[in-house]
């Protein structure tokens, strides 16, 4: 476990590092930001007390550093909705948990990003006075956002949360057997060799 949780603190300092680094502007590493793979990889691999815990204190870590920095509130809808889409994409994790294998992983971090994607854009396009509330404004919400919170396109968070989240979630299934692994040499050189 312990690989586990050193790679979801390090994509939280990652998210604090390129959220302080980045401005407004820059679109190569706009929410490049594996969030949904750590909610669905938590759910899967981690103990019971931890599945939701260490990915959601994670982000929220995140969230602090970040909105304190750009002297945005904590607590606001659209916060609360990435969080309960975050947890929705732990439950994916807990469906998928007993089929452990980069077969389902894979797609389930694919559908855990687009999940995420659907949902904050949506919101974002019912409870922000900039979109028209038609089938327009959905689609430019989903396509391009509003020229006033940042000159990336939507579609390009969207790209790079999709290429942060597989990345992560390969890596993560990496790390968790190298630690079963490791478990397991050190549990077949500590079995006493009878002659």
């Amino acid at each position: 476990m312990i690989p586990a949780f050193g790679l979801i603190l390090a994509a939280a300092a990652y998210r604090i590092v390129t959220g302080l680094a980045i401005h407004s502007g820059t679109t190569w590493l706009s929410n490049f930001a594996p969030f949904s793979a750590i909610a669905l990889c938590g759910a899967i691999y981690f103990p019971t007390k931890y599945k939701f815990t260490v990915p959601l204190t994670a982000l929220f870590v995140s969230d602090v550093v970040l909105n304190t920095h750009y002297g945005a509130p904590l607590f606001d809808p659209l916060i609360i909705c990435r969080y309960c889409a975050l947890a929705l994409i732990g439950w994916i994790g807990l469906v998928v948990a007993r089929q452990r294998s980069l077969k389902t992983l894979l797609p389930a971090s694919l559908a855990g990003s687009i999940l995420f994607y659907i949902i904050t854009n949506a919101f974002s396009w019912l409870s922000d006075p900039g979109y028209t509330k038609n089938f327009a404004g959905l689609i430019q919400a989903l396509s391009v956002g509003l020229s006033q919170y940042s000159a990336t396109p939507t579609w390009m968070f969207f790209r790079n949360s999709v290429l942060s989240d597989l990345i992560f979630t390969g890596l993560f299934v990496l790390c968790m057997k190298l630690g079963r692994s490791s478990q397991r040499s050190r549990a077949i050189s500590t079995v006493p060799h009878t002659a």
